[in-house]
Order: C-alpha cells, then structure tokens, then sequence
C-alpha cells in the first residue's frame, strides 16, 4: 500500500480554504441573528428584561381562512419577545384547531386561549350592509376581564386589540414598546377609512395630536381604526368601567373604550411622528367554496380527517 503524503502547501490551502468558510458563516449568522435595528434592540440583554409586556387581544371565530389568518399572526409573535398573545373565540368552549396552533408554532407559554360565545340577538342579522352590530365586543370585554385579574400591576404593560385579519409590520411592536404609563400610543393606518391612510394630525413640534384627517365619520371623538393604538395597561387598572359596548353606533367601539381613558390632546404620537404605516386594515376575501360545496352534497369533503 503506498504511502499518502500531504505537502506543507496543500496544508496551507487546506487551512486557508477553512478560514474563509468560518469567516462566511459566522457573517451569514450574524447578519440573520441581527437584524433590523429595532429587532436587534428589542433583543439586547439589557433591554429583553426591562421592556414592557405587550398584550394583544385577538378576537377570533370558526370559518375557512381561520387557521390561515392566525397562523399569518403566529409568525409575527415568534419574532418580538415581549408579545403575549390572548385569543378569545366566538364559541361555546375553546377549539382544538387554535390549541394545536400555539403548540405548534411553539407560543402556549406566550398565550392564553378564551372563549364566550356572543348572543344570538347580536349576530349579524339580514342582508342589509349598513346595519351591522359591533363586533367581537363580547369576546375583547372577557380579555379585559383576564386581565385586570391577572396582570402585574406592578409592572408596565401594553395592550393592544390585534384583529386577525389585519397586517401588521414587526416595527410596528418596537414602536409600541415606547409607551409611557397613563398613556395611550398612536400611529396611521394604512387602507381604512376609504383612504390609503388614516392618521393623527399634530402641532407644529410633532407632540401633540390636533385632529385627524378621518374621512369616515370624522365627528366621531376619536375617529381612528382599532389597529391605530394601543394602551398603558395602568389605565385600565385605573378604570374598571372603560369597556366595550353594544349601545354605540357603527364605528364608535373605538372612541368607547378611549373616552374613559384618555382625551386627544394626551395621545402620545408614535412611528416617526405618525410618518410611518406600520399596521394595514386588510381583509380576507369571502372563500368560495362552491366546489366543496357540491361534494358535500355527494357526501364528501375533500378535507375529511385534515385540518385546515
């Protein structure tokens, strides 16, 4: 058997070939452990244990594009480390489909599962478009609940009422994190209101909220979509009566829960002087089903024994 030797030059080859390897794969791992900026602070040492809780409340029903629209969420809550997720069903008792998605996208210590059904007299009745009953009043109310039960009122926390039909930009959570105690955080909404974007307008030095350029029912006290704040959680310790309500009209379940809370003139303005639009209202299109419709007709579903 002959004898392998290996040249002082191909062991410098060898070696060098290692190092630049090493080199690439330590930047490729830095680069995707850094991040944004505002991913990177929110991740540092010396910030994970000081930043204040975030508490979305996601109301949520059984239909087609459910676990879709959740799972889209569940992507948002494993990149931001300070999001606890309550999710409140529109059901009797709580669904298996919602508790197999948080096991599986690892968040059932970063979430609380609810449920309460809303009463039949304040479902959607009809087919008239413009006589809609509030929705999800029941299910935000039983959040609400939890947390004035649950919450560390010792500690700053934030809440916010995260649809699941929404699209929210990560940024979105960083900017939040910046809200002061007693206060309540704003920031435009992208697609809503019949406009490209709803957001506050402020004075001259960007600190105060002086109006809004709401274009739908601008009456209203504070004319914004649900995505357009979010709320120390002080305050609602501070006032057990701020919830939502069946009583107001169409549009007014924002300016509800805000009128016990705080007044326009002490909104702290957020994302870049509400510059940025890190949250858009969008909506799933109605699923057709009219295939699946006709097997079941037959008998069939083409989903039978898969969850979807």
């Amino acid at each position: 058997m002959s004898e392998v030797r290996i040249r002082p030059r191909q062991v410098l080859i060898l070696i060098i070939v290692f190092i630049i390897v090493l080199m690439m794969v330590h930047r490729n791992g830095k680069r995707t452990c850094q991040g944004p900026e505002y991913l990177q602070a929110m991740y540092a040492q010396d910030q994970i244990n000081t930043l204040p809780k975030i508490y979305a409340i996601t109301p949520t029903y059984a239909r087609p594009a459910q676990k879709a629209e959740l799972t889209r969420l569940s992507h948002l809550f494993m990149l931001v480390p300070n999001l606890h997720w309550i999710i409140v069903e529109d059901a009797n008792t709580t669904s298996s489909l919602v508790r197999s998605l948080l096991d599986r996208s690892g968040l059932v210590d970063r979430s609380t599962q609810l449920n309460i059904k809303t009463p039949p007299e304040f479902k959607l009745q009809g087919k008239d478009p413009n006589w809609i009953k509030p929705r999800g009043v029941e299910q935000r109310n039983l959040a609400l609940s939890w947390l004035r039960a649950h919450v560390d009122v010792e500690r700053h926390a934030i809440v916010f009422f995260m649809d699941d039909d929404n699209s929210y930009a990560v940024e979105l959570f960083a900017e939040m994190s910046k809200i002061k105690p007693g206060r309540v955080g704003i920031w435009p909404v992208g697609l809503v209101g019949g406009l490209m974007v709803e957001r506050p307008l402020l004075n001259a030095d960007n600190t105060q909220v002086v109006g809004f350029n709401a274009a739908w029912r601008p009456e209203r006290p504070f004319p914004i979509d649900m995505a357009a704040f979010a709320i120390s959680m002080d305050l609602f310790i501070s006032f057990p009566q701020a919830i939502f309500s069946y009583e107001v009209q169409r549009g007014y379940q924002e300016s509800e829960i805000l009128r016990h809370l705080t007044t326009r003139d002490k909104l702290q303005p957020l994302a870049n002087n509400c510059r940025d639009v890190l949250v858009w209202h969008t909506r799933t299109e109605k699923t057709k089903l009219n295939a699946e419709e006709a097997l079941q007709r037959k008998g069939q579903r083409s989903d039978d024994g898969i969850e979807v």
